[in-house]
């Protein structure tokens, strides 16, 4: 048997962060949910960078699309931001993807050390059939907002823990996995009312970015593709 534990948010990751396992980042609204869409239509590859700075220096090579977003904000002078809505076009086929966010790409870059995949309800499925071909702990990492725990990221975790436990291949000791699971029953019939007094979510509403919001929540389309990191890039893993 695996064992499976959540980490609910990426200021918790010194707890998880030893041996060899598959962390499963989570950034559902809306870094992990753009890394799987931009995915699903086409990119080739993706670099994950810390700063803003650094996304700058790729600005103008060929083939390249550069994306930043803090506080949930596009950065002027960037072209792309974290909104899943820019990357649903053909102009993305075939480019790489640079990208640095507020919380998602801090969460894969600290889990480096260990196997790296990238999670979503746009890829959820596909998610589950990769964890259960692999032989590895797992850790779901929420990556939160700002080293604080949120709602959307546990929920997230506490479903795709519960379909991970309905196998036969895990068990848990960890109270983060059993809260994950009930937020998630308390919520998964209408995930973005629930949401509806959440820190994020309003943080998004101000910013009308509502339509991001419901997307993440309930994509209306779904990917067969693993986002996985290999060296200093994220690739797809077709399931």
């Amino acid at each position: 048997m695996r064992n499976l534990s959540v980490c609910l948010t990426s200021d918790l990751f010194h707890h998880y962060d030893e041996g060899n396992k598959l962390v499963v980042v989570v950034d559902i609204l809306r870094a992990t949910s753009v890394i799987s869409t931009a995915f699903h239509y086409g990119i080739k590859d993706l670099i994950a960078v810390s700063s803003v700075d650094t996304a700058k220096k790729y600005l103008n090579k060929e083939n390249y699309i550069v994306a930043a977003e803090r506080n949930a904000e596009p950065i002027e002078g960037i072209p792309f931001g974290n909104s899943p809505f820019q990357y649903m076009n053909e102009k993305v086929k075939e480019k790489t993807l640079v990208l640095t966010t507020t919380n998602g790409t801090k969460s894969i870059k600290l889990a480096k050390n260990h196997e790296v995949i990238c999670a979503s309800f746009v890829n959820e499925n596909a998610i589950v059939n990769y964890i259960l071909n692999s032989d590895k702990d797992v850790v779901i990492l929420c990556s939160g907002w700002k080293g604080l725990p949120n709602m959307e990221d546990s929920i997230f975790a506490g479903s795709l823990s519960e379909k991970l436990l309905k196998t036969t291949e895990f068990l848990t000791k960890c109270d983060s996995v059993l809260s994950s699971i009930s937020l998630w029953n308390s919520s998964s019939d209408n995930l973005f009312d629930f949401l509806e007094n959440s820190a994020h979510r309003n943080r998004l509403k101000h910013l009308n970015m509502e339509d991001d919001t419901k997307f993440c929540l309930s994509p209306n389309f779904m990917s067969d593709i693993v986002p996985i990191l290999m060296g200093d890039k994220i690739i797809p893993y077709e399931s």
